[in-house]
């Protein structure tokens, strides 16, 4: 599984010129399902995804939590950080997760930073969307847990 963190003032995911989901701080996480991930990595993220400390503290040190800056998540599913392109001009997703599978770990790993207490929007799975966001800092990281 890999998630990417961009830390955000503002982020919105529209649908057919719907906004379907909206947060003010916290983090736009971009979330790849790969073959052979399960609830258990999909659990490991979540918990790595509230828990990494960098927003500013009092003193500009990357110190706190989403959750210590009263923050929010808005997840977004995204197949194409499976996207092999080492070979050839067009990329493979033969790493990604079947849609199947992937949207059972995408609705699990949203409901489980929810059970963290985090307020957690998401993006529709499988849709076209358009995702506008305001980077703050900028602070963009990546985690990344395979079976």
């Amino acid at each position: 599984m890999r998630a990417v963190l961009q830390r955000v003032l503002s982020s919105n995911v529209e649908v057919d010129g719907q906004i379907v989901g909206e947060i003010k701080q916290g983090w736009l996480v971009l979330l790849g399902i790969g073959r052979g991930d399960t609830r258990e990595i999909a659990e490991y993220v979540a918990d790595r995804c509230v828990k990494v400390r960098a927003f500013s503290d009092s003193m500009g040190k990357m110190n706190l939590s989403v959750g210590d800056v009263g923050g929010s998540l808005l997840v977004v599913s995204q197949f194409t950080l499976y996207g092999d392109c080492i070979r050839g001009r067009r990329p493979s997703f033969d790493g990604a997760a079947s849609s199947e599978i992937a949207k059972d770990l995408y609705e699990f790993f949203c409901a489980s930073i929810r059970s963290k207490g985090v307020p957690t929007q998401q993006g529709v799975f499988q849709a076209d969307m358009r995702v506008s966001l305001v980077n703050d800092g900028p602070v963009t990281l990546i985690i990344e847990k395979s079976a």
